[in-house]
């Protein structure tokens, strides 16, 4: 009996036109295997509402865009029997990339065949879930200035941050993590699932989507001549070996900030305001992995 798949296409994300996508499915997924369903999003949110609506109607149900879909149609989805392909587009493709993803689209639908399925760890911020980073400080600010940009991808990202580092400052938070309490100056305070932000820099090289916690990256401000520094230490996965960079593991996390602010949730940006309750879900989340993921 074939499995039914559903492939729900982000037409915007990562820039990058996708018109052919149905095309490639067509050509790459394994008809004996999978009984294909292709649909596209249509604005903010709306990948969401379509996975609500065939979450247990599919075996699998695929994302083809960015982190930013991914969790759209994972926070429809966790907790179900479903399981989450990625077929990946985006600027960056954190999860994608961590979970051993291919980045070539005509591998990457193949795997949907050839891969195994894997249960993952959620994480949630004040009850909305993420799967590969939150943050809030100057990634959350990017993401927050990146969204109301008329270009995507990593170029334009990158631009962003070069606009803004010079002149934002470090805040301070009062973080509790699992009973234990830290006072704590950063630049950024990033929540690691996966290892990595995306295009492979890697924040927490040693983070697990399995392990059952989450790495509290706390990263402080340095001077800006040591931003190629910082660029290289998290693509050769050695972001722990500065100063600059404290990673705490926790399953329950209580941070207090001085004042209300973007978040961002998997790269997409939302204001909260000073309490701010994090916590683990272990084993919530099925997904298709590449062949390299161990």
């Amino acid at each position: 009996m074939k499995r039914k798949a559903l492939f729900i296409i982000n037409p915007i994300s990562g820039g990058k036109k996708k018109d052919g996508v149905p095309e490639l499915i067509d050509q790459n997924l394994e008809k004996g295997v999978f009984d294909a369903t292709i649909v596209f999003s249509d604005g903010v949110s709306h990948a969401r509402i379509i996975a609500s609506e065939a979450v247990n109607k599919y075996d699998i149900i695929t994302a083809v865009g960015g982190d930013g879909t991914v969790n759209e149609i994972a926070s429809a989805i966790v907790g179900s029997n479903t399981a989450l392909g990625i077929v990946p587009y985006g600027s960056g493709n954190g999860l994608a990339r961590f979970l051993g993803v291919p980045m070539n689209p005509q591998q990457a639908i193949k795997t949907l065949s050839s891969g195994r399925v894997e249960s993952i760890d959620s994480g949630m911020v004040n009850g909305q879930p993420f799967f590969n980073m939150a943050g809030m400080g100057f990634d959350a600010h990017i993401s927050e200035v990146f969204s109301h940009g008329k270009k995507r991808g990593f170029i334009s990202y990158i631009k962003s941050s070069l606009q803004e580092i010079a002149t934002y400052n470090e805040q301070d938070y009062h973080i509790e993590i699992d009973g234990k309490v830290y006072n704590r100056k950063a630049f950024m305070l990033s929540i690691a699932n996966s290892s990595q932000y995306g295009n492979n820099a890697h924040i927490s090289p040693k983070a697990s989507v399995q392990d059952g916690l989450l790495d509290v990256c706390l990263i402080r401000k340095f001077p800006l001549w040591r931003f190629p520094e910082m660029g290289v230490r998290m693509l050769t996965k050695t972001s722990e070996g500065t100063n600059y960079v404290e990673i705490i593991r926790g399953k329950e996390i209580n941070v207090t900030r001085q004042t209300e602010g973007p978040i961002h949730l998997d790269g997409e940006p939302q204001v909260m305001g000073t309490a701010i309750h994090i916590n683990v879900v272990p084993n919530s989340l099925k997904v298709i992995v590449g062949q390299s993921y161990n």
